[in-house]
């Protein structure tokens, strides 16, 4: 009998210990999972914002329209900018009061100033797109200039922030699957006491006995992680169909689900650390 018939056996005879055991290790793969499936996010998002190219000039009160097109022809003749849009004080009160906020359509006039919206070819560097609006902002005509830049920033460190705390969560997980898996395994090799003795008697090596455990062991923590991986997925699923309009609108790009790469990743790692921890756990227990 080889060392999955003997695992596949020892599973159906504990199924559930080991599926209370599976259930341990998705908890802990769908907290891992939900910290990278954030983090995917915020990174897509601060590169879509990176090379989105885009800035809004804002004009004074006094700025004359001879000095808006001005301005605007001067912008639009610039290297790299792709299109300038002007968008007038009653557009962007229009604007405002169309989405419902009735607390701004209460705001005067002066606080929605006329604009342009330059957008800029993707491929045109940051420091390009930042020398070309210091250059606008010196016009005495221009209130101010932004680029949209600081929120690039802004969204690095809080990408940076995610990657350390989800480091820190693949530790937390780690310890938890060994822990689970190694109680589990050792669980089943005390109900399974009296076969493991009588293959030791009639010669079976402790790599032999164990195989199996190890096999066990690593089906649990890969489908811990697959199982947690579709919880995710199904929870993913109702927020995108509930608020991906909403999302979108919000910060200018479709929520995406994780990589099959990462996914991938993680049941390997489950099966790794199941497997590891069976192996283990055993280490001192396989003595008749």
């Amino acid at each position: 009998m080889t060392s999955l018939q003997r695992a596949w056996r020892g599973g159906k005879n504990d199924w559930r210990l080991h599926l209370l055991s599976i259930f341990s290790v998705a908890v802990a793969f769908v907290t891992l999972a939900s910290a990278l499936l954030v983090v995917v996010n915020v990174d897509g998002l601060r590169d879509r914002w990176a090379r989105a190219g885009r800035a809004s000039v804002y004009f004074r009160v006094e700025t004359t329209p001879s000095q808006v097109r001005a301005i605007e022809d001067a912008v639009r003749a610039a290297p790299g900018v792709t299109d300038v849009r002007y968008v007038s004080s009653d557009e962007a009160r229009r604007e405002v009061i169309g989405r419902g906020d009735k607390v701004l359509s209460d705001l005067p006039s002066a606080a929605f100033p006329a604009s342009l919206e330059v957008m800029v070819d993707e491929g045109t560097e940051g420091g390009k797109l930042e020398s070309l609006a210091n250059r606008v902002q010196a016009l005495p005509q221009v209130e101010s200039v932004e680029t949209y830049q600081d929120w690039t920033h802004r969204l690095a460190s809080v990408l940076s922030g995610g990657v350390t705390a989800s480091l820190v969560l693949a530790f937390v997980v780690l310890g938890a699957v060994v822990s689970v898996v190694a109680s589990t395994i050792r669980l089943a090799l005390q109900r399974r006491r009296i076969e493991v003795e009588v293959l030791k008697l009639v010669g079976a090596t402790d790599s032999y006995v164990r195989r199996p455990f190890v096999v066990e062991g690593a089906a649990q923590g890969g489908i811990g992680a697959f199982l947690a991986l579709i919880i995710l997925a199904v929870l993913y699923g109702i927020v995108r169909q509930n608020l991906s309009g909403e999302l979108t609108t919000l910060v200018g790009m479709q929520p995406v689900f994780l990589p099959w790469t990462f996914m991938l990743a993680m049941v390997s790692l489950g099966s790794a650390l199941g497997a590891v921890a069976a192996w283990g756990s055993l280490r001192k227990l396989l003595v008749v």
